[in-house]
């Protein structure tokens, strides 16, 4: 399903491009601790993702993903010999280069691919510990815009003071050759399908979406779609390796991010330095379990803001005393109406809210607890004053919709690398009919339009070049996982599944909500990764810290 971080600020409708705080809210990812997309709900229309594409035939935990041979590829040694030629890139204090790496490293003589990097050089004092690099999450978010709006100004000084904070913006994501495919109004037209279909016409036009979507990006993107797999993302960060000079990878992966980072040591466990896995994903899950979990995590963080919310004067879906399922049941009629009737949203370019943008504004303020304010008001007006502008803004924040109409791409990369990564969670709209029950039973309010959802892949252009595997890095230096016990987008349970499966894992757990726990206010948490990354004592595991 997805793997964002937490969104930025949705107060305000910003470009993608603006810089989030700490504790605001972004588009479904997140920015200060902010973005880490686990997976994202590839558009209203599409389905999250933490590997948005997991097929329910493969087989779970089956396969182990091999190391790759220590020795250095002769066809790849210019790839290696390689030095960014950094340079000023418009935001004070950062350079920006780019690196090659070729577009199939089976047979790299097909072509290279340009990977856009970033850094902030340590600011010093003490002595230099090399580089840091940063990855939000997605799959399709922007590192380079992490680092340069969060991560290379908002992590703790004393980290910054002893790495150079660097990012790469993975292959086919924002400045690293983009995948594209649908643009404006088109994606406009998308994000707007009805994924809770009532009748053989509106599944009719459920999967004419998918289709239109899939073909826009084999159109537009043929020969990178085949190219865009984690685990040639994960090659491409070892050659970023190399070319900073360091001997081994020190990382921070959020969401998906800790998907990218996991399957780095899987192949290259002699090279793991010191690795932060925040929000961890399950590699060994197929698709349709991993959605499926995913929508039950979504359920959990609504329970959690349906109980707060219920005890505030503004609550929109109930009093003291409603029960969280009683505010379900009010939200999933809400929902409802709204499928038959969508409301106003004074939205410049005429669209109205509807049942898919609601759900989608909803769930991206599942992200941050920090959000359930700014989710009150926006449901408050749109149940009550029929104004739908409030969660019409979480929703663009969530798909980073601008204010004129334009959409970055990490929907299209987002779908390109989930549908690569593994198989069609779902191949047929009778498989979905048959499979939506087990994601009711998951959420009540949300079960339906995420298994719709998980029908995206089915009808991709290319075929899927993974499939689940257990990750072990056997001989890898300590790693550290970081679960939170509700965070909606990557259940609890997958921290723990990969601090097992990695030999060398530990895990360390946040007990509170929200998505992803590393700079969100607990000093227990946020000391521990500290001390990590900066002396090398990975935490006690089975370290456990709250909230207080």
């Amino acid at each position: 399903m997805y793997s964002r971080r937490r969104p930025r600020s949705l107060r305000a409708h910003r470009s993608h491009r603006s810089v989030g705080s700490p504790r605001s809210v972004r588009s479904v990812r997140a920015y200060g601790t902010l973005f880490a997309v686990a997976g994202l709900l590839v558009s209203a229309v599409s389905a999250c993702s933490a590997g948005s594409s997991t097929s329910s035939a493969s087989p779970v935990g089956s396969v182990v993903l091999r190391a790759l041979p220590e020795a250095t590829p002769s066809a790849l040694a210019s790839y290696y010999g390689q030095r960014p030629n950094w340079r000023a890139c418009g935001v004070s204090g950062f350079e920006c280069g780019t690196l090659k790496a070729p577009l199939d490293y089976a047979e790299p003589a097909k072509g290279d691919i340009r990977l856009a990097v970033a850094r902030k050089k340590a600011t010093g004092p003490g002595k230099r510990l090399g580089s840091l690099l940063v990855n939000p999450g997605g799959p399709g978010g922007s590192a380079v815009d992490y680092l340069q709006s969060y991560a290379g100004v908002g992590y703790p000084a004393k980290v910054r003071a002893r790495y150079d904070m660097v990012a790469v913006d993975p292959r086919g994501v924002a400045r690293s050759e983009p995948v594209e495919c649908l643009t404006g109004r088109r994606m406009d037209t998308y994000t707007q399908t009805d994924t809770t279909p009532d009748d053989a016409r509106e599944t009719g036009e459920l999967v004419d979406a998918f289709k239109a979507f899939a073909a826009a990006c084999g159109q537009r993107s043929a020969n990178l779609l085949r190219h865009v797999s984690t685990v040639e993302a994960a090659r491409d960060m070892d050659l970023v390796r190399a070319a900073l000079g360091d001997e081994k990878l020190t990382y921070v992966g959020a969401s998906y991010g800790t998907f990218l980072g996991a399957t780095y040591a899987g192949l290259y466990p002699e090279r793991v330095g010191r690795l932060v896995l925040d929000g961890a994903m399950d590699p060994s899950l197929s698709a349709r379990k991993m959605n499926q979990d995913q929508t039950a995590g979504f359920e959990t963080a609504f329970r959690s803001f349906a109980k707060d919310c219920v005890h505030r004067s503004d609550c929109p879906l109930g009093g003291a005393g409603t029960s969280p399922e009683q505010a379900g049941k009010n939200l999933k009629a809400f929902f409802r109406r709204l499928d038959s009737a969508p409301i106003d949203a004074g939205d410049a370019d005429g669209r109205k809210l509807g049942e898919a943008l609601a759900t989608t504004g909803v769930i991206a303020a599942m992200y941050d607890e920090g959000a359930w304010e700014q989710l009150r008001e926006a449901l408050g007006t749109a149940m009550k004053g029929k104004d739908g502008a409030g969660l019409l803004t979480l929703s663009d924040s969530y798909y980073e919709r601008d204010a004129d109409g334009r959409y970055a791409n990490l929907m299209s990369a987002n779908a390109a690398v989930n549908c690569l990564d593994l198989p069609a969670a779902f191949t047929s709209p009778e498989e979905v009919e048959k499979g939506v029950p087990d994601f009711e039973k998951a959420s009540p309010v949300f079960g339906e339009g995420l298994a719709w959802a998980s029908l995206n892949c089915a009808y991709w252009p290319v075929r899927p070049t993974g499939e689940p595997r257990r990750i072990e890095a056997k001989g890898a230096a300590p790693i550290v996982v970081v679960g939170t016990t509700r965070d909606p987008a990557t259940p609890y349970s997958w921290a723990q599944s990969l601090a097992a499966q990695l030999s060398s894992g530990t895990l360390l757990t946040y007990e509170g909500d929200g998505h992803t726990a590393y700079g969100r206010g607990s000093e227990c948490i946020d000391s521990a990764i500290n001390s990590y990354l900066l002396e090398g004592a990975a935490p006690k595991n089975e370290k456990r810290c709250s909230a207080t």
